[in-house]
């Protein structure tokens, strides 16, 4: 699996409005992904070993069991980055532990 990390492909599932605009940026693995089809469609490109970064749209992560969001999220190789939603609460939260599973850091502590 470190291969996937040092290739730098890039999957990004989600939304239709989130794979889009990936695409335009030239990400080809950019997957329109429903909340029922997330749980597998998410775990098949993370079981894969091709990918050193998965981009997980808001309304596929709701799609996950508890189990696997708690997998995905502990994972370095690949990386999973969920696509914080539009409400800043839950975006503050989801960069704020992406912050600290990533680079060590605690955007909360200490202010």
């Amino acid at each position: 699996m470190k291969q996937a990390a040092q290739t730098g492909k890039i999957a990004v599932l989600g939304e239709k409005e989130l794979v889009l605009g990936y695409r335009l940026l030239g990400v080809e693995d950019a997957i329109a992904v429903t909340k029922e089809d997330a749980q597998s469609v998410v775990l098949d490109y993370f079981n894969s070993g091709e990918y050193g970064l998965i981009i997980v749209g808001s309304e596929a992560r709701k799609g996950l069991s508890p189990a696997t969001r708690e997998k995905l999220e502990s994972s370095i190789v690949p990386l999973v980055v969920f696509m914080p939603s539009t409400d800043s609460a839950v975006a503050e939260e989801s960069l704020a532990k992406l912050a600290k599973r990533v680079l060590g850091v605690d955007l909360k502590g200490g202010s």
